[in-house]
């Protein structure tokens, strides 16, 4: 897939670039004339994956950040915006966690922490971006939602729920934000083969390979398309669940059988 050619120095925010998707995004956008700032838990790996940007000719900056701390990511997004305004802010970090076995659903703890991470603070970051890219009549935001988000998961109701919130979030910034230039695209994929991914014990259906959901999310971005659901079958998932009766569909959902290790063993974004 060819890449549009830049004319100007482009700034490129990406959140969850420690690994996973951001960092492959990283890697992807990464070419003379363009400047990263990406952010991450892990500081050793996000110099990992800037190290792999800078050897393609981009310029980075990196950012160790808790996105627990919806206050700290704001100020440190308003900074980085006024050193240099950025053009693409790809909201990609997330957390993934599921029911403990034998437990009846996730804990508070996890849920206040998911939701942070997974909506609050994604949610209060675009909304601030979408305000100053529509001030200079351009820009594009990419939120990383899930297809969790189209089914009632009672194993993963955290999860599942924070991306659904994420995704109408998306597409009505998405309505309100058109008339400025300002494109948002919502990033709904199935099973990607990352960390995260590699913590689950079952069945991962039609799973790819990092770096093609990176070219593929990248598309839809730089195209400024509204959605972006992959792979294709996730489409005929989501019609079959909304087309039965909700306590089939939800007995049939209870029948899921998954297992997680625990984030240490595995790492994380």
């Amino acid at each position: 897939m060819s890449r549009p050619e830049m004319t100007h120095r482009h700034h490129i925010l990406i959140t969850g670039a420690s690994s996973g998707i951001g960092a492959a995004l990283a890697e992807y956008y990464a070419r003379p004339g363009v400047h990263l700032t990406l952010w991450g838990r892990s500081e050793e790996r996000l110099e990992k994956t800037a190290s792999t940007a800078r050897t393609k000719g981009a310029s980075v900056d990196v950012l160790s950040i808790d996105l627990t701390k919806a206050d700290n990511a704001l100020k440190a997004l308003t900074r980085t915006d006024e050193s240099l305004p950025v053009d693409i802010l790809i909201l990609s970090a997330g957390m993934a966690d599921i029911r403990p076995h034998k437990a009846l659903a996730e804990s508070a703890e996890v849920a206040l922490k998911m939701s942070m991470v997974n909506f609050a603070t994604p949610v209060a970051m675009a909304t601030e971006m979408a305000n100053r890219m529509a001030a200079r009549r351009h820009g594009r935001i990419a939120l990383m939602g899930s297809v969790a988000s189209f089914h009632d998961l009672p194993l993963a109701t955290v999860y599942s729920g924070s991306k659904a919130g994420l995704g109408r979030f998306s597409t009505a910034l998405q309505a309100a934000m058109t008339p400025y230039n300002v494109r948002v695209c919502l990033i709904a994929p199935g099973f990607i083969d990352t960390p995260m991914s590699q913590r689950l014990d079952g069945e991962q259906a039609f799973l790819v390979p990092v770096d093609k959901a990176a070219r593929k999310i990248a598309r839809s971005i730089n195209q400024g398309r509204g959605v972006l659901v992959f792979p294709w079958v996730f489409q005929l998932t989501r019609l079959l669940e909304m087309a039965l009766p909700r306590p089939i569909a939800h007995r049939i959902l209870r029948k899921l059988d998954v297992m997680q290790h625990p984030e240490s063993e595995m790492g994380g974004n």
